[in-house]
């Protein structure tokens, strides 16, 4: 569990399971920049058995506010098996909960603790060009504007462009910098 001031990130419980299928698959609250793809109950209970969510070339872990509800979740993974790090995606659930600086402390902490984790020199974060609050976070968080990948994803029947930033080792804080 990694503590911040608004915020805890922590690993995937079995309990937390239903939940988060639930809120995953709540398109409605999906916003205009997040694919629409649904999963299945069964097959989400089976990829959290297979590592819990958790592993050498993936993690995802659950934003939770100081009461202990979650309220998104955060995940790193290789987009390319050669890449020297990882991309971060990340995302709060409801729209109550969003604008409070959940996603910017949970980047913070997350980007620390991966460099703290990994022999790594970079991380990215890739949002669609119209994304002004992924755009926002970003530049927050250190991040910088690497370029666009032009019709980069498929969201809601259209290809979207996706900006790309980035942030190496030599700009990175520390773990501790952040949680205090």
């Amino acid at each position: 569990m990694i503590k911040g001031n608004k915020l805890i990130l922590r690993t995937i419980k079995e309990s937390d399971v239903k939940e988060l299928h639930e809120l995953s698959n709540d398109i409605s609250a999906r916003g205009d920049f997040f694919p629409v793809g649904l999963s299945s109950e069964i097959g989400f209970q089976n990829l959290y058995k297979e590592n819990g969510f958790w592993g050498d070339n993936m993690g995802a872990m659950v934003i939770c506010n100081m009461n202990q509800e979650i309220v998104g979740e955060i995940a790193y993974f290789k987009g390319v098996r050669y890449d020297t790090g990882y991309e971060i995606g990340y995302r709060i659930f409801k729209d109550e909960d969003k604008g409070k600086g959940y996603c910017t402390e949970a980047l913070k902490l997350m980007t620390a603790y991966l460099f703290e984790l990994k022999n790594i020199q970079r991380l990215e974060v890739c949002f669609d060009k119209g994304n002004i609050g992924s755009l926002k976070v970003a530049e927050k968080c250190g991040y910088k504007y690497e370029g666009t990948k032009r019709n980069g994803v498929f969201i809601k029947g259209k290809y979207c462009d996706l900006e790309i930033y980035s942030i190496i080792r030599d700009e990175v804080y520390t773990l501790n910098s952040v949680m205090k």
